[in-house]
C-alpha cells in the first residue's frame, strides 16, 4: 500500500527505475520512448553523465546555502551564462525552483516595480485565454484555461484574458496570416484602453503555447505588434518560456524567432533538464535599477531560491545545450518530426492541424476535418490516446480542452534534443498506433 498522494487517485502507475537516453524503463524492464520529455523537461535525455557528474561534484563541495546569507559560485555562473545569451536588455536573474515560482515572481516584481516607480495605480494584469502559467494562485490566475481554473475561482486574482493567437481556429478566410496576427494583437490594445492605460502593469504570454493549446505558435508579426503596444502604454511584457524556452523551439529563447525581447522572462523545465528542480525569472536592468534605487529589497522569496546544487546543474545543462549545438539540433530534428507527422497524418480525417516549432509540436484532433468540429468532450479522446500510447511504449502529452478549456483535443510532443532519426520513426509509428486504436 502506497502512502503517496498521486495526481490521479484511481490510477496504478508503473515504477520508473532507470533512464537510457530518450527512454524511461519501468520495474518490469519495459522501455518507453519519452516523446514529451515528461512535460517538455528532459531535453538532454535521462542518462547524461556530464550533468550527473556536475551535480555530484557540487554536492561534494556545497549542497545548500540560504540566499539570505550567501550567494554561491554556481548561482553567479548560471546568471552570467543566461544573461550572456539572453535577448534584449535582460540583465538580472532570480533563481527559483520551477516554472510556477518563476511566473509568480514575475507578477510580483511587475507590481513592485510600479509601486517603487511611483505609479501604484498600476496593478492590473492582462493574459490570454488558453494559456498556462503554473499552479500557484497568482500563476493560476494569470492562466486562461478554464478547466484548470474553475474550482479555484473564488481564490483567484482578478486578471483580464484576451483571445489567444490561434490561427487555425480564429483566422478568417479573407485575411492573410499577417493580417490576422495584427488583428489578434489589437485585442491587447483594446483591453488596455478598456481597463484604463494607467492601471495596467503587465501583459503575460507564452511565445509558443504549450500544455493547454498544443505547441501553438503565433501568427507572423503578432508579437512585434504586442511589443509595440506594451511600449506605447508603458506596460511590461512578461514572456513565459517555462515550457517553450531553453532551445526547445530552435532558439535558446523562443521569443528570438519573433524578433522581440521581454521586460521579464520566465524559464524552467529545460533549464535543469529534469536533473534538478530549477527555474528562473530574468528582468531588464531598468526594472532591477528601480528596485535597487528604491527600497533595495524585492519583497518576495522562497527557501530554495538560488540553490547551489540546482544552479550547478543549470550551468551544466545550458553549457551542454550551447556547446553541443543542441539548439540547432532541436531545429533540425524538429523539422524532421514535422515532416514525419505531416506525411503520416497530414490527410488523416481526424487530424485538423499539425503545428509548432523545433522539437515542440502539436497535433490537434477533430471529429470532422472539413468543419474543424471537435470531438464531444464526453468521449475523452485525449486521455484514451495517452493510455493507448503508453501501452505501446510511447510517452506523449495529450490534453483535452484545446479550444476553450472544455472542447478540443491535442497531442503535445517534446522529445529530448538528442532524439535520433530512427526514434522519430518509432515515435510516429507508435503515435499512429495509439490514434488508430482510439479513433
Amino acid at each position: 500500500m502506497s502512502h503517496i498522494f498521486p495526481r490521479h487517485t484511481r490510477q496504478t502507475l508503473p515504477t520508473a527505475v532507470s533512464g537510457d537516453g530518450c527512454y524511461l524503463i519501468d520495474q518490469t524492464g519495459k522501455r518507453y520512448l519519452d516523446a514529451s520529455g515528461g512535460a517538455a523537461v528532459s531535453c538532454l535525455g535521462h542518462s547524461d553523465q556530464t550533468i550527473i557528474d556536475a551535480i555530484k561534484a557540487q554536492v561534494d563541495q556545497l549542497a545548500y546555502a540560504h540566499t539570505g546569507f550567501f550567494t554561491s559560485d554556481p548561482a553567479e555562473a548560471l546568471a552570467d551564462l543566461l544573461i550572456a545569451n539572453a535577448p534584449g536588455d535582460l540583465d538580472r536573474v532570480y533563481l527559483v525552483s520551477g516554472g510556477s515560482e518563476a511566473t509568480e515572481a514575475a507578477i510580483k516584481l511587475a507590481r513592485q516595480y510600479f509601486v517603487e516607480k511611483g505609479e501604484p495605480q498600476r496593478g492590473k494584469l492582462i493574459a490570454r485565454k488558453q494559456s498556462y502559467h503554473g499552479n500557484t494562485i497568482g500563476a493560476l490566475s494569470a492562466g486562461g484555461n478554464e478547466w484548470r481554473r474553475s474550482q479555484f475561482g473564488p481564490l483567484l486574482l482578478d486578471v483580464s484574458h484576451i483571445d489567444p493567437c490561434y490561427e487555425y481556429r480564429l483566422k478568417r478566410d479573407d485575411e492573410s496570416a499577417e493580417e490576422y496576427g495584427h488583428r489578434a494583437a489589437q485585442a491587447l490594445e483594446d483591453e488596455i484602453l478598456r481597463l484604463g492605460p494607467d492601471t495596467v502593469m503587465a501583459f503575460m504570454a507564452e511565445p509558443v503555447v504549450g500544455a493547454t493549446a498544443g505547441a501553438l505558435a503565433p501568427a507572423p508579426g503578432y508579437f512585434k505588434r504586442i511589443r509595440e503596444i506594451c511600449d506605447q502604454y508603458g506596460v511590461l511584457l512578461i514572456l513565459d518560456e517555462v515550457m517553450c524556452g531553453m532551445g526547445r523551439t530552435g532558439s535558446l529563447f523562443a521569443c528570438e524567432q519573433d524578433g522581440i525581447a521581454p521586460d521579464i522572462a520566465c524559464i524552467a523545465k529545460g533549464l535543469g533538464a529534469g536533473y534538478q528542480p530549477i527555474g528562473a525569472m530574468l528582468c531588464t536592468r531598468e526594472i532591477y535599477a528601480t528596485i535597487q534605487n528604491g527600497t533595495g529589497f524585492f519583497q518576495h522569496g522562497h527557501t530554495y531560491i538560488g540553490h547551489p546544487t540546482a544552479a550547478a546543474c543549470g550551468v551544466a545543462v545550458v553549457s551542454a545545450i550551447l556547446e553541443r549545438g543542441l539548439v540547432e539540433r532541436a531545429r533540425l530534428q524538429g523539422d524532421k518530426l514535422q515532416g514525419r507527422l505531416t506525411d503520416r497524418f497530414g490527410q488523416h480525417p481526424h487530424v485538423g492541424d499539425i503545428r509548432g516549432r523545433g522539437l515542440f509540436r502539436g497535433v490537434e484532433l477533430v471529429e470532422d476535418r472539413a468543419s474543424k468540429a471537435p470531438f464531444d468532450p464526453s468521449k475523452g479522446v485525449a486521455g484514451k490516446i495517452k493510455k493507448a500510447a503508453f501501452e505501446a511504449g510511447l510517452i506523449c502529452y495529450p490534453m483535452s480542452g484545446t479550444i476553450d478549456g472544455r472542447q478540443g483535443d491535442h497531442v503535445l510532443l517534446a522529445p529530448p534534443f538528442i532524439i535520433e532519426d530512427d526514434q522519430l520513426d518509432e515515435l510516429t509509428d507508435k503515435l499512429s498506433t495509439a490514434i488508430a486504436a482510439v479513433i
